[in-house]
Protein backbone atom coordinates (compact mmCIF):
# COMPACT_ATOMS: atom_id res chain seq x y z
CA UNK A 1 0.00 0.00 0.00
CA UNK A 2 1.25 3.51 -0.85
CA UNK A 3 2.33 5.49 1.92
CA UNK A 4 2.63 9.19 1.35
CA UNK A 5 6.10 10.91 2.33
CA UNK A 6 7.35 12.39 5.44
CA UNK A 7 6.31 15.84 5.37
CA UNK A 8 9.61 17.89 4.53
CA UNK A 9 10.38 21.00 4.22
CA UNK A 10 11.52 22.27 0.68
CA UNK A 11 14.26 24.25 1.33
CA UNK A 12 16.83 21.59 3.05
CA UNK A 13 14.80 18.53 2.33
CA UNK A 14 14.69 17.51 6.03
CA UNK A 15 11.59 16.62 7.63
CA UNK A 16 9.52 19.86 9.46
CA UNK A 17 10.11 18.73 13.06
CA UNK A 18 13.83 18.87 12.31
CA UNK A 19 13.64 22.17 9.72
CA UNK A 20 15.47 25.65 11.17
CA UNK A 21 12.24 27.08 11.01
CA UNK A 22 11.11 24.57 13.61
CA UNK A 23 13.83 24.70 15.84
CA UNK A 24 13.63 29.05 15.60
CA UNK A 25 10.05 28.61 16.77
CA UNK A 26 11.15 26.47 19.41
CA UNK A 27 13.50 28.67 20.58
CA UNK A 28 11.07 31.60 20.42
CA UNK A 29 8.52 29.84 22.26
CA UNK A 30 11.34 28.48 25.12
CA UNK A 31 12.26 32.47 25.08
CA UNK A 32 8.65 34.02 25.81
CA UNK A 33 7.82 31.12 28.48
CA UNK A 34 11.76 32.04 30.56
CA UNK A 35 10.64 35.71 30.13
CA UNK A 36 7.49 34.96 31.77
CA UNK A 37 8.75 33.37 34.25
CA UNK A 38 11.55 35.63 34.76
CA UNK A 39 9.11 38.43 35.10
CA UNK A 40 6.83 36.60 36.87
CA UNK A 41 9.45 34.96 39.83
CA UNK A 42 12.70 36.69 39.35
CA UNK A 43 13.22 40.37 38.01
CA UNK A 44 10.99 43.13 37.00
CA UNK A 45 10.82 46.41 35.55
CA UNK A 46 9.67 49.23 36.53
CA UNK A 47 9.59 53.02 35.87
CA UNK A 48 8.80 55.83 38.45
CA UNK A 49 5.70 58.05 37.83
CA UNK A 50 6.21 60.35 40.42
CA UNK A 51 8.55 62.92 42.32
CA UNK A 52 8.02 61.06 45.51
CA UNK A 53 11.96 59.65 45.74
CA UNK A 54 13.49 62.64 43.74
CA UNK A 55 16.46 62.94 43.91
CA UNK A 56 17.02 59.41 44.39
CA UNK A 57 14.77 58.55 41.41
CA UNK A 58 13.66 60.84 38.61
CA UNK A 59 10.19 61.05 36.83
CA UNK A 60 10.04 58.24 33.95
CA UNK A 61 13.41 56.76 35.28
CA UNK A 62 13.02 52.95 34.90
CA UNK A 63 14.18 50.80 37.89
CA UNK A 64 15.39 46.70 37.88
CA UNK A 65 13.44 44.95 40.69
CA UNK A 66 14.69 41.73 42.86
CA UNK A 67 11.32 40.14 42.95
CA UNK A 68 12.81 36.69 44.54
CA UNK A 69 15.28 37.95 47.15
CA UNK A 70 12.70 38.42 49.96
CA UNK A 71 11.89 34.58 49.94
CA UNK A 72 15.60 33.98 51.46
CA UNK A 73 15.44 37.07 53.89
CA UNK A 74 14.01 39.77 55.35
CA UNK A 75 13.38 43.13 53.82
CA UNK A 76 15.98 45.54 55.56
CA UNK A 77 15.87 49.08 56.70
CA UNK A 78 17.35 51.77 54.16
CA UNK A 79 16.04 49.48 51.42
CA UNK A 80 13.78 51.00 48.34
CA UNK A 81 11.09 49.05 48.18
CA UNK A 82 8.03 48.61 45.17
CA UNK A 83 4.84 47.37 47.07
CA UNK A 84 1.07 47.28 46.43
CA UNK A 85 -0.14 49.85 48.36
CA UNK A 86 -2.73 48.64 51.19
CA UNK A 87 -6.45 48.83 50.97
CA UNK A 88 -6.60 51.29 53.92
CA UNK A 89 -4.78 54.16 52.53
CA UNK A 90 -7.39 54.34 49.35
CA UNK A 91 -6.18 52.39 46.62
CA UNK A 92 -8.31 51.36 44.14
CA UNK A 93 -8.37 47.30 42.79
CA UNK A 94 -4.91 46.96 40.38
CA UNK A 95 -3.33 50.61 41.36
CA UNK A 96 0.18 51.18 40.27
CA UNK A 97 2.62 49.86 42.48
CA UNK A 98 4.11 52.44 45.25
CA UNK A 99 7.66 52.72 45.78
CA UNK A 100 9.32 53.83 48.94
CA UNK A 101 12.52 53.80 51.30
CA UNK A 102 12.24 51.16 54.43
CA UNK A 103 12.92 53.28 57.52
CA UNK A 104 11.27 50.90 59.89
CA UNK A 105 11.07 47.07 60.44
CA UNK A 106 9.24 44.86 62.95
CA UNK A 107 9.68 45.92 65.77
CA UNK A 108 11.35 49.24 65.48
CA UNK A 109 10.81 52.36 67.36
CA UNK A 110 10.89 55.23 64.75
CA UNK A 111 10.21 58.29 65.73
CA UNK A 112 10.07 61.83 64.76
CA UNK A 113 11.70 64.12 65.59
CA UNK A 114 14.88 64.21 67.94
CA UNK A 115 16.08 67.97 68.85
CA UNK A 116 17.89 68.50 65.58
CA UNK A 117 15.02 67.45 64.00
CA UNK A 118 16.19 64.34 62.90
CA UNK A 119 14.55 60.94 62.48
CA UNK A 120 15.03 57.80 65.09
CA UNK A 121 15.27 54.45 64.73
CA UNK A 122 15.27 52.86 68.10
CA UNK A 123 17.24 55.58 69.40
CA UNK A 124 19.86 55.74 66.63
CA UNK A 125 19.20 59.19 64.96
CA UNK A 126 19.40 58.62 61.12
CA UNK A 127 22.15 61.16 59.21
CA UNK A 128 19.82 61.09 55.59
CA UNK A 129 22.00 62.64 53.05
CA UNK A 130 19.64 61.32 50.76
CA UNK A 131 16.86 63.17 51.31
CA UNK A 132 15.43 65.90 48.40
CA UNK A 133 17.69 68.96 48.43
CA UNK A 134 16.34 71.45 51.20
CA UNK A 135 13.32 69.27 52.48
CA UNK A 136 13.58 67.97 56.42
CA UNK A 137 13.02 65.15 57.47
CA UNK A 138 9.67 65.13 58.37
CA UNK A 139 7.49 67.42 58.92
CA UNK A 140 4.70 65.52 60.89
CA UNK A 141 5.38 63.93 64.32
CA UNK A 142 4.74 60.17 65.11
CA UNK A 143 6.28 57.66 67.79
CA UNK A 144 5.16 54.27 66.20
CA UNK A 145 6.46 50.86 66.75
CA UNK A 146 6.85 48.80 63.90
CA UNK A 147 3.95 45.90 64.31
CA UNK A 148 4.93 42.39 63.46
CA UNK A 149 4.70 41.47 59.64
CA UNK A 150 4.93 44.65 58.47
CA UNK A 151 7.36 47.85 57.69
CA UNK A 152 7.37 51.82 58.14
CA UNK A 153 8.50 53.76 54.43
CA UNK A 154 9.09 56.59 53.58
CA UNK A 155 9.47 59.02 50.15
CA UNK A 156 12.90 60.62 49.91
CA UNK A 157 11.12 63.92 48.71
CA UNK A 158 9.49 64.28 52.05
CA UNK A 159 7.57 67.31 51.58
CA UNK A 160 6.07 65.28 48.46
CA UNK A 161 6.19 61.64 49.75
CA UNK A 162 2.62 59.90 50.66
CA UNK A 163 3.88 57.69 52.67
CA UNK A 164 3.21 55.95 56.30
CA UNK A 165 3.45 59.20 57.59
CA UNK A 166 0.25 59.68 55.84
CA UNK A 167 -1.48 56.49 57.10
CA UNK A 168 -0.82 56.82 60.95
CA UNK A 169 -4.63 56.04 62.01
CA UNK A 170 -4.42 52.68 60.16
CA UNK A 171 -2.15 50.17 61.03
CA UNK A 172 0.47 53.05 62.09
CA UNK A 173 0.61 53.47 58.01
CA UNK A 174 2.94 50.29 58.05
CA UNK A 175 2.54 48.27 54.84
CA UNK A 176 2.34 44.06 55.24
CA UNK A 177 5.37 42.49 53.97
CA UNK A 178 3.28 39.73 52.03
CA UNK A 179 2.83 43.25 49.72
CA UNK A 180 6.35 43.56 48.75
CA UNK A 181 6.64 42.94 45.28
CA UNK A 182 10.77 43.01 45.71
CA UNK A 183 13.45 45.33 46.11
CA UNK A 184 14.48 47.71 43.51
CA UNK A 185 18.43 47.72 43.44
CA UNK A 186 19.26 49.50 40.49
CA UNK A 187 18.59 52.55 38.13
CA UNK A 188 19.01 51.08 34.14
CA UNK A 189 16.88 53.64 32.56
CA UNK A 190 17.93 56.41 31.17
CA UNK A 191 21.63 54.79 30.13
CA UNK A 192 23.39 58.49 31.87
CA UNK A 193 21.49 57.48 34.99
CA UNK A 194 22.42 54.18 35.58
CA UNK A 195 23.72 53.11 39.18
CA UNK A 196 22.88 50.55 41.84
CA UNK A 197 20.41 51.41 44.50
CA UNK A 198 22.67 50.69 47.54
CA UNK A 199 21.73 51.23 51.37
CA UNK A 200 22.09 53.99 53.14
CA UNK A 201 25.55 54.24 55.43
CA UNK A 202 23.46 55.85 57.87
CA UNK A 203 21.32 52.62 58.82
CA UNK A 204 23.95 50.46 59.61
CA UNK A 205 24.52 52.25 63.21
CA UNK A 206 21.09 51.60 63.78
CA UNK A 207 20.31 49.22 67.08
CA UNK A 208 18.64 45.88 66.85
CA UNK A 209 14.58 46.32 67.94
CA UNK A 210 14.71 46.09 71.77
Amino acid sequence: MYAPPVSEDKITGRPFYRSKGFELLVLIVVGVVVAAGVRTYLLQTFYIPSGSMENTLLLNDKVLVNKLIYRFRDPHRGEVIVFEPPTSWGAGPGEQEYIKRIVGTPGDHVICCDPQKRITVNGQALDEDYLYPGDAPSDDTFDVTVPAGRLFVMGDHRSDSADSRAHLDSDLGTVPISRVAGRAFAIYWPASRWTSLSVPKTFAAVPAAG
